[in-house]
């Protein structure tokens, strides 16, 4: 082999890694606390949504959080759609003080079947403005319906708040999490709504009015429906506004084999949504232009951090190794650390905004461990199917 080959595949190597820790780089210099909208009139109605599939041992939990919200009584309503359940969801939900919709369908389940057949009703009705999705494990702030009202005041369709974490000190595997959530959705949101950009839909805590609804209606049956969503408003011109004072925290399992699961399921899903969404965002942000496409495409060409850490882990070994016979491929090594320096900042920033302090801080130091979990599960079998994941025990 040549040293031009040599450095031609070192170079093909360290192209996602530098793609992926320049554009990281860049939302966290902008990621700096956002100002606070004014305060609305309270004058908007929202249906609030849960959707529940067997969730009779939490569900009442999140409505009373849901009841607790600082809103008028009169302009909202809290209704769990229990969805094709075999257990007591549907009546520990109307004990706790919600109103139920209940879908029973064999063929057609999961979380999006779910939501479309909620958002039908909700239109049908006609009783609100805008709907709001909570999951059925989470806990709301009490202005979160403040939060999405101002940004709707101020002109948005959709809008996230922050969806965090309700038991981060329940292992260091979810203290790891929080962080990174914390750098996905904190840090880089907040960099988006700086720019203008589409912070996009999370799953868990966020709001469409009924206007974007009935133009665009809710089809999204993927394992990662609420991502896809996201990405069908940004190709139709509607960005995702983020509200990063309001937050929806769900809990986050601590098991390991149940972890794993769940990451399966999320990981397949997102890499199905890459195939399908990469080329039409990226035609969208060249035919108009659009920078809201541009930086959809560009999250979801961005792998998981920890991916991100192998591919720079393998280029600075091989840039290392091969620097012993062709001292040139060290700059190589020297690039990769640059890389990892800027996908540190960007995890460290992470860190700051996730609230963890120093226990946050010592359990970044099983990090490795954690990405060697991270590989161990690609070599898992794989599943398309919807599986609610499994709660674990209190």
């Amino acid at each position: 082999m040549t040293a031009d080959f040599i450095g031609l595949m070192l170079a093909l190597l360290a192209l996602p890694a530098t793609l992926s820790s320049a554009y990281l780089l860049v939302l966290t210099v902008m990621s700096g606390a956002l100002p606070l909208p004014r305060p609305t009139t309270r004058q908007l109605r929202f249906d609030v949504f849960v959707p529940a599939h067997d969730e009779e041992g939490g569900i009442a939990r999140t409505v009373a959080s849901l009841l607790r919200i600082e809103w008028p009584a009169d302009r909202f309503r809290v209704l769990v759609v229990a969805d094709n359940c075999s257990d007591a969801t549907a009546a520990v939900a109307r004990a706790a003080g919600a109103r139920v919709l209940e879908r029973r369908d064999a063929e057609r389940r999961g979380k999006g079947h779910a939501l479309a057949f909620a958002f039908a009703a909700s239109l049908a009705d006609g009783a609100a403005d805008a709907v709001v999705v909570v999951d059925a494990d989470a806990e709301v702030s009490p202005n979160l319906l403040e939060a999405f009202a101002s940004r709707i005041a101020g002109g948005a369709d959709a809008v996230q708040a922050h969806y965090g974490i309700l038991n981060p000190w329940a292992s260091w595997r979810t203290q790891l999490i929080t962080i990174a959530k914390g750098a996905f959705h904190i840090v880089r949101s907040r960099a988006r709504e700086r720019l203008g950009l589409s912070c996009g839909i999370r799953g868990n805590g966020w709001c469409v009015t009924h206007a974007l609804l009935r133009q665009y209606p809710y089809r999204c049956y993927s394992l990662v429906e609420d991502l896809e969503y996201g990405i069908a408003l940004g190709l139709a011109g509607y960005r995702v506004a983020y509200a990063d004072e309001a937050h929806a925290n769900a809990d986050m399992v601590s098991n390991e084999r149940i972890a794993r699961k769940q990451r399966q399921r999320w990981e397949q899903g997102r890499f199905q949504t890459i195939r399908a969404s990469t080329l039409p965002l990226l035609r969208a942000a060249l035919r108009r232009p659009s920078f809201m496409c541009l930086d959809l495409a560009l999250d979801l060409l961005v792998l998981p951090l920890s991916y991100v850490v192998i591919n720079i882990a393998v280029l600075m070994v091989a840039a290392s190794l091969l620097g012993i016979w062709y001292p040139e491929m060290r700059f190589w090594a020297w690039w990769g650390l640059a890389c990892g320096t800027a996908l540190f900042l960007h995890v460290l920033r992470g860190w700051q905004v996730s609230g963890t302090g120093m226990r946050g801080l010592t359990a970044l130091a099983r990090v490795p461990g954690f990405v060697l979990w991270r590989i161990l599960g690609l070599f898992e079998r794989k599943t398309s199917e919807w599986v609610r994941t499994e709660r674990e025990k209190p």
